[in-house]
């Protein structure tokens, strides 16, 4: 016969998506503001690039290289944003800045106190 009293839980909705870390609901995981986002060659050096692949011509300065928190780099973007006056986003570690910015996003970056390198052509 087999083990009816097996009582372990195999599935359950109750909390929504789980945190793969703390297995808290994700809403309240005590481990998401402690995550830091990394990009780049993890050189110290911060790497502006422009870009237009997939954008149907339009160019985007992606940003990368920096190591802090996701909440810092939301906040650093958005700072960014708003001393280039354009819209823009944060995806995967990057900052992507609509327009062809390099120079003023360079200016930026250098008097916060960050190492910029302008990457490409």
């Amino acid at each position: 016969m087999q083990n009816i009293n097996n009582n372990q839980l195999v599935y359950s909705t109750d909390g929504g998506s789980l945190c793969p870390d703390c297995h808290c609901p994700v809403k309240q995981c005590k481990c998401k503001k402690e995550k830091i986002v990394s990009s780049g060659k993890g050189d110290g050096i911060i790497r502006i690039a422009r870009q237009t692949k997939g954008r149907k011509g339009k160019g985007v300065c992606i940003i990368s290289g920096f190591s802090m928190p996701a909440d810092e780099l939301k906040q650093l973007a958005a700072k960014l944003k708003a001393k280039c006056g354009t819209g823009g986003t944060v995806k995967d570690g990057t900052i992507e800045i609509q327009g062809d910015n390099r120079d003023k996003l360079k200016a930026e970056l250098e008097k916060i106190g960050y190492k910029v390198k302008i990457a490409g052509g």
